[in-house]
């Protein structure tokens, strides 16, 4: 991967406050090269991670929202109280909101949850310059309940009253 590409993983993933992962939105760290994810009871699902599987990351553009890369992943599950584990859960519990069990967070975590550190593994498949052209939104089911109806015969001249007053 250019000097470029990984560059852009990185800022955007540190930099977005949420990614999708297997096509699940979750929040998460930037630790020593990796996105580091924590999920389990009381916490975010992790969506089909497993230690040594891989990931699809989809990262979104702070400024705009919108899909601005797509990464593989390689995934390994960190183990409690080890160094790499204690450094990923303390850059993830400053990012957790409204904790239940605030600084004892990391004993729950230890005890409850899985901790996943997920390296960039290849080329972004979807970058800058290299996306695709559809939307990637899924068409929506067939329903009565999206049907359009002609506008009320009278609507245009409310609208109109409304705007000189």
């Amino acid at each position: 991967m250019s000097d470029e590409l990984t560059a852009l993983v990185e800022e955007a993933t540190k930099k977005s406050g949420l990614v999708w992962v297997n096509g699940q939105a979750l929040w998460h760290a930037w630790v020593d090269g990796a996105m580091v994810v924590v999920g389990g009871p009381g916490e975010q699902p992790l969506p089909g991670l497993r230690d040594g599987g891989a990931a699809e990351v989809t990262v979104r553009s702070k400024d705009k929202g919108g899909r601005l890369v797509s990464w593989p992943a390689r995934a390994g599950l960190l183990e409690p109280g080890g160094e790499p584990w204690r450094v990923a859960v303390a850059e993830l519990k400053g990012k957790r909101l409204n904790s239940p069990d605030g600084e004892a967070i990391t004993d729950r975590w230890a005890r409850e949850c899985t901790v996943f550190r997920l390296v960039p593994d290849g080329p972004p498949g979807e970058h800058p310059g290299a996306m695709p052209d559809g939307s990637g939104a899924a068409t929506p089911p067939p329903s009565a309940a999206v049907t359009r109806r002609p506008v009320p015969a009278g609507l245009p001249r409310l609208l109109a009253r409304r705007g000189r007053r």
